[in-house]
């Protein structure tokens, strides 16, 4: 579990979406303690943003880290579904940081993955896991989050990778019909341009322009709030879609990886609909690749049911860090 020396502590730990800035202290227990969401829109930089909630606390840090939904390629941070841009090295400064650790988010939820309790997961088929394999990570929310754990000998290593952004890849002839719909209004059409919230309003949509139909002004949630209550078809074709969709895109993730150490997914918006998700279409979809099925209906698929688990993967990332400068 998580080290770290008494006199360091509380170390900052934060989770930056999107939309959510998830903020919370360590000081040495089994997890991140005094945790606080913040919206993104209510504060003009990330800085206001720390500070905001560390006034909430009173606590002095020196040490922070935070998993934030973008590629960390450098000193300098745009976020890709937010207006937040800022420099490591500055912030650490402005901060009076000793240590300031910049990951992507899901490199940190790959990270947490050894940390999980058991009963912060829920398996959605498949065999067991095969010890010492990839593992592959992917969870729709603002955006579409991919990543993968490596297993070695000395632990295991994240890959933060950017794979929401890949090209989506239609299923059949009525995904290549909404595909289709995507590109005349976007151009290049990514997984996360379908596989998120805002995509689950784009295939809404599509469905209904290809059903001759006006779409109403309806919001993510409200699809999904529709759809499960029966009221709507056409958004629960929507949902349906959206799982097959997702149920592609995890197997393609798979065999890309050799990932029978599991498939993990996160997110926002698979939790949400975590009754009816178990009896989706993602499974049948998900296994449904030819001369590859029987080696997909093998690998255990898991819904991480933890509140935060990139939380944990920062905290995680920052105790390896702190360990490496004092080695």
């Amino acid at each position: 579990m998580f080290t770290g020396r008494p006199d360091s502590f509380p170390w900052l730990v934060a989770d930056i979406g999107g939309t959510n800035a998830r903020f919370a202290l360590y000081t040495g227990g089994a997890e991140p303690e005094q945790i606080k969401v913040l919206a993104c829109a209510d504060y003009p930089t990330l800085e206001a943003a720390v500070r905001a909630y560390l006034a909430t606390t009173g606590a002095t840090v020196r040490h922070a880290a935070i998993g934030i939904a973008n590629p960390v390629t450098g000193d300098w941070v745009q976020m890709t579904n937010h207006h937040w841009a800022f420099s490591i090295e500055a912030t650490r400064q402005a901060l009076a940081l000793d240590s300031f650790l910049v990951i992507n988010d899901w490199a940190a939820m790959a990270l947490a993955l050894p940390h999980l309790p058991a009963d912060a997961l829920i398996k959605v088929g498949g065999g067991e896991a095969v010890a010492g394999a990839p593992c592959a990570l992917i969870g729709p929310g603002t955006g579409l989050g991919v990543s993968a754990l490596v297993p070695h000998a000395h632990g295991a290593t994240p890959v933060p990778g950017e794979g929401g952004h890949v090209s989506f890849a239609p299923f059949d002839e009525r995904e290549a019909q909404i595909w289709h719909f995507a590109r005349e209004r976007y151009g290049h059409v990514s997984a996360e341009r379908l596989l998120s919230g805002p995509g689950l309003v784009l295939i809404y949509q599509a469905l209904a322009a290809l059903a001759g139909e006006e779409a109403e002004d309806l919001t993510a949630a409200d699809i999904s709030t529709r759809a499960l209550s029966g009221e709507c078809p056409r958004c629960r074709e929507t949902l349906d879609a959206f799982c097959a969709m997702l149920g592609t895109a995890a197997a393609n993730l798979t065999l890309t990886l050799g990932a029978r150490g599991g498939v993990y997914l996160g997110g926002g918006i698979v939790l949400r609909l975590l009754d009816y998700f178990q009896t989706s279409p993602f499974r049948a979809r998900f296994e449904d690749k030819g001369r590859f099925s029987g080696y997909l209906a093998a690998v255990p698929v898991y819904v991480m049911t933890h509140a935060m688990p990139a939380l944990l993967g920062a905290t995680a990332a920052l105790a390896a860090h702190l360990e490496e400068q004092h080695a």
